[in-house]
């Protein structure tokens, strides 16, 4: 049976993207200057941020591979056919699908993009070895060179278009924190809060952004010794008396993540928790006001290890103090070089977004056992940073009566 390997499916018209045609634009042209500046004659990413940062396409993996090639003249997204015509309507640029017919159509497909590219970018830390092999056999003789930190750095910095789109996030974020808070209750299970605030965050997506694709939305709520840890996954375990809690709404806006974290206690918390809340308060509030331009990342971190050091809580502290926001996810991708830990030495500049969230966890069987995290958004200005989370934080604001 002769059946094609690669194909084009235009099935529709193309639809509103989440950006306009200017803001992507400056993307592909600020790309191909690096391009320039590096010598490289075409790039092929793999990943889900970046392919989504410059084509406005979000894949969806399922075992297959995706991918976007770039060179001076054209941009083109590459989907398995099982998307059909999805991936058209929404990328920005061009698009070719392959099929699963017979083997390796993807790497097929990609030949037939890049042909006669003889220095060729990568992601050196999204390809796998295998898919690596696959790609020096179809271009030999071609040069493959990494250029993931080096478009890693130029998404750190967000256009007007992107901190706006960001700053819905948060105010989504905002709403989804005061369905959680008000789905608190003696014996409800974490699921149902956590299904309360990420039912009202979609529909005020929906609401917001009604061009867009509805997808990744999530909300994880924590309760009791589930505290401890801040990527726990929701359970069913129901909410009791003196329970500590952990809020953390996550509005997914075609690839762009916010957050909302806060500490609630669900009753009255003992002396020792309240004590260990405040600090943590006083930490986060502290840290705030040390978010702005010129500073460097590792020493917003020392400045605050100082403060839990004096109280004796450094060793509680589970990770670093904050990170940039974009396109990312907790399944795919991060700005890495835009964290507020010991070992970045990123300088803040204006229109980088980044959070402030300490935590400390203490364990169970002491007093006061639990994870305490506040976490804000803020986008850095010329002068200083713009905080644009909203919801009230600390023990005045976030104990609920039992």
């Amino acid at each position: 049976m002769d059946m094609v390997d690669v194909l084009e499916i235009k099935n529709g018209n193309r639809v509103k993207g989440t950006f306009s045609s200017a803001e992507m634009q400056r993307r592909m042209d600020s790309l191909r200057a690096y391009m320039a500046r590096e010598s490289v004659d075409a790039i092929l990413f793999t990943s889900i941020h970046n392919i989504n940062y410059y084509s406005d396409f979000l894949y969806t993996s399922f075992g297959r591979f995706f991918g976007l090639t770039v060179t001076q003249t054209n941009s083109t997204t590459i989907s398995a056919n099982i998307d059909y015509g999805q991936p058209y309507r929404r990328s920005f640029g061009e698009n070719i699908v392959y099929t699963d017919w017979s083997k390796d159509n993807y790497f097929k497909a990609i030949k037939k993009l890049l042909a006669g590219s003889k220095r060729i970018g990568i992601e050196f830390d999204h390809i796998s070895v295998q898919n690596r092999s696959k790609l020096d056999a179809i271009f030999p003789g071609a040069e493959f060179v990494d250029i993931s930190e080096g478009v890693m750095r130029m998404r750190m910095i967000k256009s007007q278009e992107e901190i706006d789109l960001i700053t819905i996030g948060a105010n989504v974020a905002d709403i989804g924190g005061a369905a959680c808070a008000a789905a608190v209750g003696e014996g409800v299970p974490e699921h149902e809060v956590a299904l309360a605030s990420t039912n009202a965050m979609v529909r005020e997506i929906a609401r917001r952004v009604p061009h867009g694709e509805l997808r990744d939305t999530w909300t994880w709520f924590q309760s009791g010794i589930n505290t401890d840890g801040a990527h726990n996954p929701v359970t069913s375990r129901r909410i009791q008396k003196g329970d500590i809690l952990s809020l953390n709404c996550f509005p997914m806006i075609a690839g762009y993540y916010t957050a909302l974290e806060r500490t609630l206690f669900f009753g009255e918390p003992s002396p020792r928790a309240l004590e260990l809340w405040e600090f943590n308060c006083a930490v986060y509030r502290k840290g705030l006001t040390l978010i702005k331009p010129g500073v460097r990342c590792c020493d917003i971190a020392a400045e605050l290890n100082e403060m839990y050091a004096e109280k004796g809580l450094l060793a509680n502290r589970t990770f670093g103090y904050g990170h940039s926001f974009g396109v990312l996810s907790h399944y795919y991708g991060r700005e890495a070089g835009l964290e507020i830990r010991e070992d970045i030495e990123t300088v803040l500049e204006p229109n980088m977004v980044i959070s402030m969230e300490p935590m400390i966890t203490i364990s169970e069987g002491e007093d006061g056992a639990g994870g305490y995290r506040e976490h804000d958004i803020l986008v850095v200005t010329e002068d200083g940073a713009r905080d644009i989370t909203g919801f009230p934080t600390g023990p005045e604001h976030n104990i609920i009566k039992a």
